[in-house]
């Protein structure tokens, strides 16, 4: 078999340990006699993975008893209208820095007040927006954003004033690369598909003060459901939630934690970005202090330039480079999972491919 690197921005590569205990124990998970596949979410089997990858989260984001941890369904796309059905009552302010808080501000707007506090637009987003309280609308509920921004490698390094409002953020492409202190947020949602495991799942991080009755809701799309049934109010995606533990197991038992994902990640996108920085050819289109490490888009100027990239790219087993269609160029997602071996071969084919073509 021949392995690529994979630096699709998602569904995102998984560490060969993970797949490797995945693997083992497709057959039979702890001793069951069985597939996670197969079991039962209402089997004490499949309740203690449940619970055991809820607390290994916990212990790797140290998140106090006062939030809760819901594993669902339907995307962070789902997200952008449970959140305002759930909490907006006055209206949102939300920070346009992207394709995703274009859509969130599309879903909130069907709900009520959405208040654009701040874009960079402008600019092809390419800084986050520095914004203070005078800003934000006086009377919304809550500053919604999304921290890390997939398509346009930018990320706040700051979080933003809220004072008397609450701060809920959409961390996808971003969760669990470093260390966060999870009491400056009321709210945090993750897609797995990038940084915690396969398409499917969807982390809730969320305050219990926020969790209201609603009974006005349909059922699914009231958090208090979640809440109250332990994210097993219906099956969930049993095996994924299986294999976000497995993520957790080797985040806080083979790499050590969080600070030391977050020092390998530095390596590894300074890594990147010196050589883009040094280099004739390529440019990184992102404003220096906003630059994400989790997504490092870059350009050759030359559309023809850059379609050869990717194509030779992807003859040496380096896949899924191709940039967005709103940036172009090319777009390395090095998340959590991608080796630094991968980020090392990627330069390498990037110094051979300038030599052969500048």
């Amino acid at each position: 078999m021949s392995k690529v690197y994979n630096f699709s921005a998602g569904p995102a590569c998984l560490p060969e340990w993970v797949l490797k205990r995945a693997a083992e124990e497709m057959l039979d998970a702890n001793g069951s006699g069985m597939s996670v596949m197969e079991m039962s979410h209402r089997s004490s089997d499949f309740e203690n993975i449940l619970n055991g990858a809820k607390d290994r989260l916990r212990r790797l984001m140290n998140i106090p008893e006062d939030y809760e941890i819901l594993f669902l369904q339907g995307g962070g796309s789902l997200q952008f209208d449970m959140i305002p059905m759930n909490f907006l009552k006055n209206g949102a302010d939300v920070i346009n820095t992207g394709q995703w808080t274009k859509k969130a501000i599309k879903e909130h707007e069907k709900f009520g007040k959405t208040h654009i506090a701040a874009s960079s637009a402008e600019d092809n987003f390419t800084y986050i927006p520095k914004i203070t309280n005078e800003d934000l609308d006086p009377d919304t509920d809550y500053v919604y954003i999304c921290e890390n921004n997939t398509i346009y490698g930018t990320k706040y390094k700051e979080l933003p004033p809220h004072d008397g409002k609450r701060l809920i953020a959409d961390l996808s492409s971003c969760i669990l690369s470093e260390p966060v202190d999870v009491t400056k947020y009321d709210m945090i949602f993750a897609g797995a598909q990038k940084n915690i495991g396969p398409a499917g799942v969807t982390l809730v991080i969320i305050k219990k003060d926020m969790i209201e009755d609603r009974p006005d809701l349909p059922t699914m799309l009231s958090y208090k459901t979640h809440a109250d049934a332990n994210s097993l109010y219906n099956t969930p995606p049993c095996y994924g939630i299986y294999m976000c533990g497995l993520m957790f197991e080797y985040l806080e038992d083979v790499i050590g934690g969080l600070e030391n994902m977050q020092k390998i990640n530095e390596r590894k996108a300074k890594k990147l970005y010196d050589y883009i920085d040094s280099s004739k050819l390529y440019s990184n289109p992102v404003a220096v202090e906003d630059r994400s490490l989790m997504n490092v888009p870059f350009v050759t100027g030359n559309k023809e330039l850059d379609a050869k990239f990717v194509k030779e790219a992807k003859e040496a087993g380096l896949v899924n480079v191709k940039g967005h269609r709103t940036v172009g160029g090319m777009r390395a997602s090095i998340y959590n999972s991608m080796p630094e071996e991968g980020v090392d071969a990627l330069i390498d084919f990037m110094k051979k491919f300038e030599e052969e073509n500048a």
